[in-house]
């Protein structure tokens, strides 16, 4: 399609926004247009503007978010400014990263329902649209169910479908990727590309997993930082560039490793995609690199410290979640625990920390069964960060939160002033510490309740999604903290994870628990190069494996792990 012949459908011209409460402009000199019918990916790190740039288009600024604005912007031919947010949400649908912020009513059809009744649409047309959108949907079972209810992908169905029922023109997805399990975040991608074409919509989603929403055709990247526009680029053209990581954001798996190499990457193969890539001149080089570097070593350490045996537990409604499961996790050791939404992790971790009673089955931890510790006892050795900050949260200002614990434990003010500074300035809130925990993002807010834990020092920390919402900056350095945390002073880890990136470069081992049973227990290479596992466990097949079948290499785990293992020592950390 020839973008270029037609009016754009939304245009930046000279765009300039200071929030009222900043001293420097958030964006700086903004020209962008983007056309009907496009697919645009707006990426960056933490305080790139990239979200700033979304509320523009939303009206959010400056109805909202006021500020002082200089330039012009067009939506759709209107003014965002004049029609308001309301005006606004009739042509630009937003789904925000936060869909549990976003429900309004009580069911899922009231919810869709909800912008048609502001309107005052007749009844029956209310009907035939909700119906109408819950087919294409796939929502139709879940008309009069609780949004609460559902999984994370259906709950992303359900705010797309209260944008979609006003029938707008443009679709804004503010990370959709954030919350999903792999699966799920692919079978999203693919379905906000099967509507935009399918209703001829615009679609701009602001993400930073590039390689997932690469995962179906995308017309343009564009790249911020400092509040400017750094590139506006095809996917073919960008990935052959050092810009991603040079600006903060994690390049494609395959890509790193076909650098590693030392390819020259040319946009001639087509590398928005490792599946329809052509990799036939770079097959001696990934084979050569291959065989120079060292084999993996698995390093792992003789004590047990958590051993977990004949596993069992179900509610009181007759629903059974764990089923014999069985594992042990060593001193020292970070391990990933993935399934797809729905397969027990949450309940594992829960038992574990005591919330729950086993059915049958017990839980050792240096030895000592632990059904006869209080929840206190526990908490002293098993620390847990929930996946939803939201939970955790029960303090106003940051400072206190944090310190909350120790407060708890009579530790001097000195000391928890100087463990609590720390912390926040590892999860990189430091200059923040004096902010009310409500002036924060869902990201900032998920880097307080890990700071919160972490300040305890138990012997094993347990994260329920720890890198959720983070941008590639945000998340190494959480990372590289916890890996520090382990080889400095020998805590152990357990993550419970969707993000496959994690779980390759951070982990020593993976559980895969699906339908409450213990899947699999093996290295992460292992895991991601096993389609059947991947398949049913609603994981994600890593995008090594693909071009190692494709450069001729039939060990994809050796060449996962041997690729890994290089980027750890690129980063001069061991992990």
């Amino acid at each position: 399609m020839d973008f270029l012949e037609k009016t754009p459908i939304i245009e930046f011209s000279d765009v300039t926004f200071k929030y009222r409460v900043q001293e420097k402009p958030t964006l700086k000199n903004i020209n962008l247009k983007i056309y009907p019918g496009e697919k645009i990916l707006i990426a960056g790190q933490s305080g790139s503007g990239k979200s700033t740039l979304a509320h523009c288009l939303n009206a959010l600024i400056p109805c909202s978010f006021t500020g002082e604005m200089s330039g012009t912007l067009r939506v759709d031919g209107k003014t965002p400014s004049e029609l308001g947010v309301f005006g606004m949400s009739q042509i630009v649908g937003t789904v925000l990263q936060d869909t549990d912020g976003q429900f309004i009513a009580l069911t899922v059809g009231e919810d869709i329902a909800f912008a048609l009744e502001n309107d005052n649409i007749p009844q029956d047309k209310i009907f035939d649209k909700v119906h109408e959108v819950a087919e294409k949907l796939d929502l139709q079972s879940f008309l009069n169910h609780a949004p609460g209810e559902l999984s994370g992908g259906q709950k992303q169905r359900v705010s797309l479908g209260g944008v979609m029922a006003c029938d707008v023109k443009i679709l804004l997805f503010d990370e959709p990727l954030a919350n999903l399990d792999p699966a799920t975040g692919k079978r999203t991608i693919a379905l906000i590309d099967e509507i935009m074409k399918r209703e001829d919509m615009t679609v701009v989603i602001i993400e930073h997993r590039i390689e997932d929403v690469l995962y179906r055709d995308v017309d343009r990247v564009i790249l911020m930082g400092d509040g400017e526009i750094i590139a506006d680029m095809h996917p073919d053209e960008l990935l052959c560039t050092g810009l991603l990581p040079q600006h903060g954001i994690r390049e494609p798996l395959y890509i790193a490793a076909l650098k590693a190499a030392g390819c020259e990457l040319g946009a001639d193969t087509h590398p928005q995609h490792i599946e329809s890539m052509d990799v036939t001149k770079y097959k001696d080089q990934v084979k050569n690199w291959y065989h120079s570097v060292p084999k993996h070593q698995q390093q792992s350490s003789s004590e047990t410290l958590l051993s977990v045996n004949n596993l069992s537990f179900g509610y009181e409604d007759g629903r059974q979640i764990l089923k014999d499961v069985n594992f042990e996790i060593k001193r020292g050791e970070m391990i990933s625990l993935v399934g797809r939404n729905g397969a027990g992790k949450s309940t594992l971790a829960s038992l574990i920390c005591g919330f729950y009673k086993p059915q049958s089955g017990n839980i050792l931890f240096n030895g000592e069964d632990m059904s006869g510790f209080s929840i206190k006892e526990i908490g002293e050795k098993i620390g847990y960060v929930m996946q939803s900050p939201n939970q955790m949260i029960s303090k106003p200002m940051i400072f206190d939160e944090v310190a909350l614990g120790l407060t708890a434990r009579g530790v001097p003010e000195d000391v928890i002033k100087e463990k609590v500074n720390d912390a926040l300035k590892i999860c990189g809130l430091y200059p923040f510490r004096n902010w009310p925990v409500s002036a924060l993002s869902f990201g900032q807010k998920k880097r307080v309740s890990i700071a919160s834990i972490l300040v305890l020092s138990p012997e094993l920390i347990i994260l329920d999604e720890p890198t959720a919402g983070q941008d590639y900056s945000h998340y190494t350095e959480i990372m590289e903290f916890l890996v520090k945390l382990r080889d400095d002073m020998g805590k152990t880890i357990m993550m419970i994870t969707h993000d496959m990136h994690l779980m390759l470069e951070y982990t020593d081992r993976t559980l895969v628990l699906t339908d409450g049973r213990l899947l699999m227990n093996a290295l992460p290479s292992e895991v991601l190069t096993d389609e059947n596992i991947c398949d049913k466990a609603y994981l994600k097949k890593t995008s090594l494996y693909d071009l190692s079948l494709k450069c001729g290499i039939d060990t994809p785990s050796e060449f996962a792990a041997r690729f890994i293992d290089h980027e750890r020592a690129g980063r001069g950390g061991q992990s």
